[in-house]
């Protein structure tokens, strides 16, 4: 039985005068995609005072609706793994389990693996929040949400992934989900996070990536034994609360600790 929804929090991004994109070319092309054309056109800078608030907008709207979270888990994976598929009920235990545990469960709204960590968080009674993407095929969100947000700019989105979240797991997906993946990879190992854990879920999916890290990317020096510490791999959900709230613990730890006097 399909539980009923709550009452989302629906929030059109950005609020107030909104920065309409232009026509390139007699193409209508979104906010993202007009942003990175350049072309060379001194045209193209016309708008760039709209473009502006309308990013500044965003970010305050993004911040100002997730500044309820305690702490929070972002999930990623394909949006096109059906119910029932063994990956499904995967996140849908994930996101329970951390909902037990006390964390809110953030996603890119969307089906398929996030339905289903969504789900887990509703059905444990934590806060199930779905941050989505404006895109040329209308995806609509699923129905497990207590928060819903709607992003014009994917960047502005993905900082909403890692501010409000102690860390990312990372269960079986496409494009989008080795992106988010790589992205928060690249912001541990240059310092911008710490103690983020990037979980790998999912016995046996990623075990051609990880051989590959190994007999090419590190036999070969782009990236260090030590780097490849940075990615954990969990079996089951257990073992993935187990690292994120020992994780969690180090975040406080380094955050609420007063500087150290220099000598």
């Amino acid at each position: 039985m399909r539980r009923k929804k709550k009452k989302v929090k629906k929030v059109a991004v950005p609020s107030g005068e909104k920065h309409e994109p232009k026509i390139v070319n007699k193409k209508k092309v979104d906010s993202d995609e007009e942003l990175l054309v350049w072309l060379g056109s001194p045209l193209m800078a016309d708008g760039d005072n709209g473009r502006i608030a309308a990013i500044t907008r965003e970010f305050a709207e993004g911040f100002s609706a997730l500044a309820q979270i305690d702490r929070g888990v972002s999930v990623f994976g394909s949006a096109r793994t059906p119910e029932g598929h063994p990956d499904y009920e995967l996140a849908r235990e994930v996101g329970a389990a951390l909902g037990r545990a006390g964390y809110a469960i953030i996603t890119g709204g969307g089906p398929g693996i996030m339905e289903a960590a969504n789900r887990g968080a509703q059905e444990a009674g934590a806060l199930s929040v779905g941050l989505e993407i404006v895109l040329p095929r209308e995806q609509e969100p699923n129905p497990y949400l207590d928060i819903s947000l709607e992003f014009e700019h994917f960047f502005v989105r993905k900082v909403m992934f890692v501010r409000y979240a102690t860390a990312f797991v990372i269960l079986p997906g496409g494009f989008g989900t080795f992106d988010e993946m790589f992205e928060a990879l690249t912001l541990i190992q240059t310092g911008k996070v710490r103690d983020f854990p990037v979980i790998l879920v999912d016995d046996g999916y990623w075990d051609g990536l990880l051989d590959w890290f190994q007999e090419r990317a590190i036999a070969e020096g782009k990236i260090s034994e030590n780097e490849m510490q940075l990615v954990k791999v969990a079996r089951d959900p257990q073992e993935v609360c187990d690292i994120i709230i020992a994780a969690h613990a180090r975040q406080i730890k380094y955050y609420a600790e007063p500087p150290k006097p220099s000598s």
